[in-house]
């Protein structure tokens, strides 16, 4: 029989889908505002997996994650994600949106996303929420690897070593958040 055990702590991130820069620098710190300090964020890409996007929010489409400093509990992501919606339609000009807001969070096991979609990969969180492992830790590989429902930019190479080196940063501020020893 297993022992109940408290989770194991995580990084919050958020990726933003925009075209503009200004809602994304507002998003950016009305999230700071709420989420805390940003650890790492990745420099703007082009979006362009599909047009899914293109008729509300226009283009061209860019991607950015956010990493946060602060630790999450794993069940603080359904409260994450409905703020996140939130703060999209705060954002949105004559209902639609200008930015799309994801966030997840990170262990060194694996990578999670909030959705509010439900599908056979995803798990009821509450208030609407889902979660879907999206990546998972290879001790093989030493990296990230999709599963089969992933996203096509979270399998995209350049956002697996980001997401790799926020697994690291991970490490340095677990390693720091623990007492040291008393001399």
């Amino acid at each position: 029989m297993g022992i109940p055990k408290p989770p194991e702590k995580a990084i919050l991130f958020i990726g933003a889908l925009f075209s503009s820069i200004e809602c994304y620098g507002e998003a950016f710190r009305t999230l700071q505002e709420t989420c805390g300090e940003v650890l790492m964020e990745t420099p703007r890409f082009p979006w362009d997996y599909s047009d899914h996007y293109k008729n509300e929010m226009g283009g061209p489409l860019f991607k950015r994650f956010m990493f946060f400093r602060d630790f999450i509990e794993p069940d603080a992501l359904s409260g994450i994600k409905l703020a996140a919606n939130e703060l999209e339609i705060k954002l949105s000009t004559e209902g639609k949106r200008n930015i799309n807001l994801d966030p997840g969070y990170l262990t060194p096991a694996k990578i999670v996303l909030a959705s509010t979609k439900d599908y056979s990969h995803r798990i009821y969180l509450k208030d609407g929420i889902y979660a879907e492992t999206t990546l998972i830790f290879s001790k093989e590989k030493e990296a990230y690897v999709p599963n089969i429902n992933t996203y096509n930019d979270y399998k995209d190479e350049r956002n697996l070593k980001f997401f790799l080196l926020a697994r690291e940063l991970f490490f340095l501020l677990a390693k720091k958040d623990r007492p040291g020893p008393s001399l």
